[in-house]
């Protein structure tokens, strides 16, 4: 027998069937690639048929031999949506190894929150009368709904598949992966009060779910991974060195210097799917380049 120390069977992912949403672009895409190139079959899920199945094409034209890149159109703020792609996953294979949570909008902003010579700040009264009309109900309600509810959403329409999953090969366990952020983590609202709260619920579910699954024995382990500064197609496509501490908005810059790099952060999933992984259960691992080391942070 190999040994199970090589790399190759500590990573591995040969015959791994995993689903990104909001897999065709940005994180999700960074994802889903680094899974794929490794030997997973990956769904890669989101609203834009065109977009998929490009992304899909061109994995397939520069990867031949890896594994492969499937395009399924879902949103995942509509539970009939949803059920419809378990549906595909469940005839198409049977069972599910890897669910990764990862779709996700910001907003709404307030750009001029920490800019303290903004007419919004001339007083309490000012400031909360300007925060108040800075957004309506159904803009929170939004955010929460694609960041915060599509996780519980997903979770429990592909939960038989996963736990399926599970019976394929001795001692590994299906996991789930909520794409959470360091936002959720700190104690700054960077501008955008809504999208930091959905990031805080996020990570609480994970560690819900986490927590229910293993008391209801169901082989299922769920955990979350916070990214920091990276570019996507939902912030900002290309972060020079010097907009990093601009875009994060720290109150000490971020010790790295730098956005985060797309193996940094596929490579943190990796190991939370793969046989290194099984052990790890219920936790939150926070890829920010130090940023939650030095800024005000709930843990």
């Amino acid at each position: 027998m190999s040994n199970p120390l090589l790399l190759e069977n500590m990573f591995r992912l040969n015959g791994r069937i995993a689903l990104v949403t909001g897999g065709g672009t940005g994180i999700g895409w960074m994802i889903a690639e680094g899974l794929a190139v490794n030997g997973a079959k990956v769904y890669i899920t989101g609203r834009r048929k065109v977009v998929l199945e490009n992304a899909a094409k061109k994995f397939a034209e520069q990867n031949k031999g890896k594994g492969s890149v499937v395009p399924l159109v879902m949103d995942v703020t509509d539970k009939e949506s949803i059920l419809a792609g378990q549906k595909v996953v469940q005839a198409n294979e049977g069972a599910l190894h890897i669910l990764v949570n990862n779709a996700g909008i910001s907003g709404p902003l307030t750009p001029w929150f920490n800019d303290t010579s903004a007419p919004q700040h001339k007083d309490a009264d000012t400031l909360g009368q300007a925060l108040f009309d800075s957004a309506s109900y159904s803009d929170w309600s939004y955010v929460f709904g694609v960041n915060t509810f599509s996780v519980h959403f997903m979770t429990t329409a592909f939960l038989g598949l996963l736990a399926k999953g599970s019976d394929d090969e001795k001692l590994y366990t299906s996991c789930i992966i909520n794409l959470t952020s360091l936002s959720g983590n700190i104690k700054l609202a960077q501008n955008q009060f809504a999208y930091n709260a959905t990031k805080a619920a996020a990570t609480h579910l994970t560690k819900m779910f986490a927590t229910e699954l293993a008391l209801k024995k169901i082989p299922v382990r769920v955990n979350s991974v916070a990214p920091g500064v990276y570019e996507s197609e939902m912030t900002y496509p290309h972060i020079p060195p010097e907009e990093v501490d601009k875009i994060g908005k720290p109150v000490v810059p971020i010790p790295a210097h730098r956005a985060g790099r797309p193996e940094e952060l596929a490579g943190t999933v990796i190991y939370l799917v793969s046989p290194a992984g099984c052990y790890t259960n219920g936790q939150e691992i926070i890829v920010d380049g130090g940023y939650t080391a030095v800024n005000p942070a709930v843990r």
